[in-house]
């Protein structure tokens, strides 16, 4: 999900011919090939063609390095660590980069729900000062800080997620295509639903969460004409607390199931489990975000309504960065990741849309061909 002012992730999936590729609506009305399970009769677009037997390609394979000599600070976006989402996928990279590569040293800060741009800054200045190199700023509410603190202390590596607008050779941006894994959920939403009506909540309404609604919204539209959309933020831009407002993620979905919708996805960081409790309350389904969600324990009450998640694989980009920086070449970073890289994709835990995994395949074959482009910015 997510992504940023909190906000993470690994897996995927495309379109029925190249001409319905570009059709929002869906173009073909021959469903012969719709998997039976939830609403076939919402499907209106032909099963894509089969996926190409996928060569697997990590991010984060590579030869063993030597980590051991990096101190890394991780400074959390809200919500930190046990957020079930975003700050869990960063969280993920660094423990990883804890087992494989021999790092001893991850200290990490949490973000509050409404500090100034000063504690921000705060934060990254006194990891830099005590000597922590790298620092990794989850999400792009540290965009002013990091390329404060950054010119301050040239010498210390930065990365930071979410944002690629810090032109300073010691920061290195970690960015992703959420629109291509929302298609993906957009999809499974639509084959899933058994009213032909679904529902989107955004924490708070971005230009990068807009890039998840778009992506989910072109998704369903592209295997259906017919489905209908609710389509809801929690906080207008600037209000960074819809990322962290469970009772508000309830709320705002289970009006959205009142209205009709049985298959509610989310890109609201820790107010998803709001999310996630408004949907077994309301008999829906829920689709996560950023972290496969149906494994987090934060949310382990609600697992049997979430079918998937839109992996957004923060723990990837994280520790694919450090490992690059361990081996002194950062140059093998992606400058996106995105499906070809498995920067983003979609979970699978649980089986509930296995019977629907090859035609997500097939829509993922087809977004990283080229045959389907996936738009950044929602087309309603």
């Amino acid at each position: 999900m997510r992504g940023t002012a909190l906000a993470a992730v690994a897996m995927s999936g495309v379109l029925a011919l190249a001409g319905c590729a570009k059709d929002s609506s869906g173009g073909s009305s021959n469903n012969s090939a719709a998997p039976s399970s939830g609403g076939s009769d919402c499907i209106t677009a032909q099963k894509p063609p089969a996926a190409p037997a996928a060569a697997s390609s990590s991010a984060a394979a590579g030869e063993k390095v030597d980590g051991s000599k990096l101190k890394i600070g991780l400074a959390f976006d809200v919500g930190g660590r046990g957020d079930a989402s975003f700050n869990d996928a960063a969280a993920a990279g660094t423990d990883k980069a804890k087992s494989d590569l021999g790092v001893t040293t991850v200290n990490e800060s949490t973000a509050s729900a409404s500090e100034a741009e000063s504690a921000k800054q705060q934060r990254l200045d006194q990891m830099a000062a005590s000597g922590l190199n790298p620092i990794i700023a989850v999400g792009f509410a540290y965009a002013k800080s990091v390329e404060a603190v950054a010119a301050k202390y040239p010498n210390t590596k930065f990365a930071i997620v979410d944002d690629d607008s810090i032109k300073l050779p010691n920061v290195q941006p970690l960015v992703f295509a959420e629109e291509q894994g929302s298609f993906l959920a957009g999809v499974a939403a639509a084959y899933k639903s058994k009213s032909c009506h679904i529902g989107f909540v955004g924490g708070v309404n971005t230009p990068l969460i807009q890039k998840f609604e778009a992506g989910f919204l072109q998704g369903a539209k592209t295997v259906s004409s017919k489905i209908k959309i609710e389509d809801e933020y929690l906080t207008p831009a600037g209000d960074f607390s819809g990322f962290q407002d469970p009772p508000k993620g309830n709320a705002k979905a289970a009006a959205e199931i009142a209205k009709g919708a049985d298959v509610i996805y989310h890109a609201a960081g820790a107010s998803g489990k709001g999310v996630f409790d408004a949907a077994k309350a309301g008999n829906a389904l829920a689709i996560g975000v950023d972290s496969d969600q149906y494994n987090q324990k934060t949310v382990a009450a609600d697992k049997d309504v979430i079918i998937t998640s839109m992996l957004k694989r923060v723990d990837v980009a994280v520790f694919t960065y450090i490992q690059a920086l361990a081996k002194g070449d950062l140059s093998v970073l992606p400058k996106r990741f995105d499906l070809k890289v498995d920067g983003v994709g979609y979970a699978t835990s649980g089986g509930k849309v296995d019977d629907i995994k090859d035609v997500l395949d097939g829509y993922k074959a087809q977004i990283i061909s080229g045959a389907i482009t996936v738009s950044d910015k929602p087309q309603k």
